[in-house]
């Protein structure tokens, strides 16, 4: 893949879209929305959130969209037709427009849908090339982002890492995550690659390659 000739736009679209995610992140820790347990810290915050949570915003999306374009690379036919893509935007748009809509007296929600709602409008405008692949690459990063959300929110042990307040969020738990947290997930992680994909074309860099299966 010889991914690393993009570190440049890569990190730059981590850094930019990671800056707001922060800001929100510490916005919600001051507000109570969620918290950290201090048993699995190192003691160090800044701003009233730990160092490990700044951290996450850095490793995590690194790990997810080095996936996508895995898959991209080794499976370069994995992708769904313009109109199937089209259609499932249009439902995850009134999903998510309907679920913030009705739910706007909680923060997390409303935050959480609408700004992935807000993302599949844009989506629908732009009619960007990039869901083709992501909405399916997405399913794949959900299992590793399944697995040590879980761990983090209290499913493998009595005291979670991260805990809510219930009272800003549907209530719904995928296995012991909030359901925003995988409309969290999505926004960022594809927020990344549109941006990266935008740099990558303004400084000429060539395309992601693909495995030549015929070699």
């Amino acid at each position: 893949m010889h991914f690393i000739q993009y570190w440049k736009p890569f990190f730059t679209s981590i850094l930019l879209v990671g800056l707001f995610f922060i800001a929100w992140d510490i916005y919600f820790t001051y507000m109570n929305v969620w918290g950290f347990n201090d048993q699995y810290l190192i003691g160090f915050r800044i701003i009233g959130m730990p160092l490990e949570e700044y951290l996450f915003f850095l490793l995590i999306p690194y790990a997810s969209v080095f996936i996508h374009y895995a898959l991209e690379y080794f499976l370069p036919k994995l992708m769904l037709n313009e109109k199937i893509t089209q259609w499932i935007t249009y439902v995850l748009f009134v999903l998510g427009f309907l679920v913030a809509l009705f739910n706007y007296d909680k923060i997390y929600t409303v935050c959480s849908f609408g700004l992935f709602a807000v993302l599949m409008l844009l989506q629908i405008i732009h009619k960007l090339k990039d869901a083709q692949r992501f909405y399916l690459s997405f399913i794949v990063i959900y299992i590793p982002f399944y697995f040590v959300n879980n761990a983090l929110t209290g499913n493998y042990s009595e005291n979670p890492v991260v805990f809510y307040d219930n009272a800003e969020n549907l209530g719904i738990r995928v296995g012991t995550m909030p359901l925003e947290d995988s409309f969290y997930c999505f926004t960022l992680l594809y927020s990344i690659i549109l941006l990266f994909e935008y740099l990558k074309k303004k400084s000429n860099y060539p395309s992601t390659p693909t495995l030549n299966h015929e070699n």
